[in-house]
């Protein structure tokens, strides 16, 4: 069964999904919040320094919202890499659903709290996820 390059680059997205997730989610602690709380300043423009996830319930949320990405991330490495030579069609379909319905709300409710800086940041995900399916090796199952 072939090994298309893109896979690689599909399951490093997974990777890369799930650090950020693990970034989030460490966020609930607050000895542990400093690399979500620069991306959220980054985020939230200008660099000023002046955003805090030091609520409870900001925690709670990046613990909540953290995990669900981990969980994505594990979901998306394990499809891909389980079922891509039987079902690629099927893979193709599960990954441009998910990010694009992501990337959808995520970047809607990045511009409505005012970072929309955050919802350009959502194109490169968007499109580390979508470019490596795109192909139409994705659309027919692969020759095995």
């Amino acid at each position: 069964m072939p090994y298309p390059q893109n896979l690689k680059v599909l399951k490093a997205g997974c990777i890369i999904l799930m650090v950020f997730g693990i970034m989030f989610a460490a966020a609930a602690a607050p000895a542990l919040s400093y690399p979500a709380m620069f991306f959220v300043d980054l985020a939230i423009w200008p660099l000023d320094g002046t955003q805090s996830l030091a609520a409870p319930e900001t925690r709670l949320l990046c613990a909540v919202g953290g995990g669900m990405l981990v969980g994505w991330g594990a979901l998306l490495y394990l499809v891909s890499d389980q079922l891509i030579g039987r079902e690629p069609a099927l893979v193709r379909k599960f990954v441009l659903i998910s990010i694009c319905s992501w990337f959808v709300v995520d970047s809607l409710g990045s511009v409505a709290a005012g970072a929309p800086v955050n919802a350009l940041f959502n194109i490169g995900f968007l499109l580390l996820f979508a470019v490596p399916v795109w192909k139409r090796e994705y659309a027919e199952p692969l020759a095995g």
